[in-house]
Formats: C-alpha cells, sequence, structure tokens
C-alpha cells in the first residue's frame, strides 16, 4: 500500500510504501478489545478502601434493650445500617492487572494501525521539528492538514518543542514511535506520524527476518 507524504503546508510532496506486515493486517476485533480493557485495567491504581463494622473507630455499647422496647433490635453504633458505620462488601486494596502473550499485544497494534491507514485517518508528514514551542505552529499544521477532529501526533524520538506545542490543544497529543499504544490509537481519530516515525515502528513490530546460520 502506497500513500501520500504532505509537507507541512498540507502538500502533497512524496509517496510512501507501508509494510504489509504491520499495516496490511487484517481487523481483529476480539484481540483488539482484549488489549484495550487490559489496558485500562492496569491503568487503575486500585487504591479504594472502606472499613468494615470491625475496623469503624466507636463504641461497642448496645444502644438500647434487645426486648421490651417495641423496637427492632439494635446492636452497635458501629452497624452498617446506620450512618457512620461500617460498609458491607466495600471495595479493599486490590490488584486490577491483567496479562496477555506478547503476540497478541503486538497482533492488536498492528490491527489498530492498519485500520487507520485502510480508513485514511493516517496522515505520513515529513520530519516535525520545531525550533521553539509554539501552539500555533500546531494549529497551523493541523489546518493545513484539514484535521478538525483529535490527533495523535507520532515522531521518530522525543522532541521536546513538539510535546509543549502540542500540550495545550485538549484534542492533541505526541507521543514517540516506540511509545505508541492501543488505548492512544483508539482514543484519536487521526494519525499524524513523521515518515521517519513510521520506519522506526516497522522496524519495532514488522516481521522478523531470520538470517541463515552456517552450521
Amino acid at each position: 500500500m502506497r500513500v501520500p507524504v504532505y509537507s507541512l503546508k498540507g502538500e502533497v510532496v512524496d509517496q510512501v510504501e507501508l509494510g504489509e506486515d504491520v499495516f496490511g493486517i487484517s481487523f481483529n476485533e476480539a484481540v483488539v478489545h482484549q488489549a484495550m480493557v487490559r489496558q485500562l485495567a492496569n491503568k487503575r491504581q486500585g487504591t479504594a478502601s472502606t472499613k468494615t463494622r470491625g475496623e469503624v473507630r466507636g463504641s461497642t455499647r448496645k444502644l438500647f434493650s434487645q426486648k421490651h422496647t417495641g423496637r427492632a433490635r439494635r446492636g452497635d453504633i458501629k452497624s452498617p445500617l446506620l450512618r457512620g458505620g461500617g460498609v458491607v462488601f466495600g471495595p479493599k486494596p486490590r490488584s486490577y492487572y491483567q496479562s496477555m502473550p506478547k503476540k497478541m499485544r503486538r497482533l492488536a497494534l498492528k490491527c489498530v494501525l492498519s485500520s487507520k491507514a485502510r480508513e485514511r485517518d493516517m496522515k505520513v508528514i515529513e520530519e516535525l521539528a520545531f525550533e521553539m514551542s509554539r501552539t500555533k505552529d500546531v494549529v497551523e499544521i493541523l489546518s493545513a492538514l484539514d484535521v478538525d477532529s483529535t490527533a495523535l501526533i507520532v515522531t521518530e524520538h522525543s522532541n521536546r518543542n513538539v510535546v509543549k506545542s502540542a500540550r495545550n490543544l485538549a484534542n492533541s497529543k505526541v507521543l514517540p514511535s516506540a511509545l505508541i499504544n492501543v488505548l492512544d490509537l483508539l482514543s484519536y481519530k487521526t494519525l499524524i506520524i513523521t515518515v521517519p516515525a513510521l520506519r522506526n515502528i516497522e522496524r519495532i513490530w514488522g516481521r522478523e527476518v531470520i538470517k541463515n546460520a552456517s552450521l
């Protein structure tokens, strides 16, 4: 698959060939969904905690007599039925970590990348580098590329000026190519990627070439 390469002014200046082993994968909804749920679960801290009636501070004195009052029998003030009492089956600190095989994680990422390429939601641009950080520069680039929705900007390596220029835009995010993930790719409509970042992605997640070794 060949896609156009745009300049920072939105003009087509070249064509680039996409690797079929990364950008030509059929979409596997089940694997992509599992990868997304796993990533969301692993972001959870799991620190929510409530106190049971045995952990609440308070007197253990019985509030009133068991019988002869005409009222429902009542225990101490720490009862879950009373305000300020313990919590029944409340959350306790726990780990929400989910594991997933490496091959499935790689497949999910390539499925989303392939979908972006097929749906024309990926814009390949030349090298992106700013001498100084200005949000106006990123806004002009998005406008030139006719991107009117959310955008994920991927560069080959982390670029401080590019990150600072885009961080004031609520609908944009900048990532180095080695840190792309399923959740960010699904969270942003348009993927804007530089040519060096594209090649780096193909090197990292592409098909491994096994050379014949002499025995």
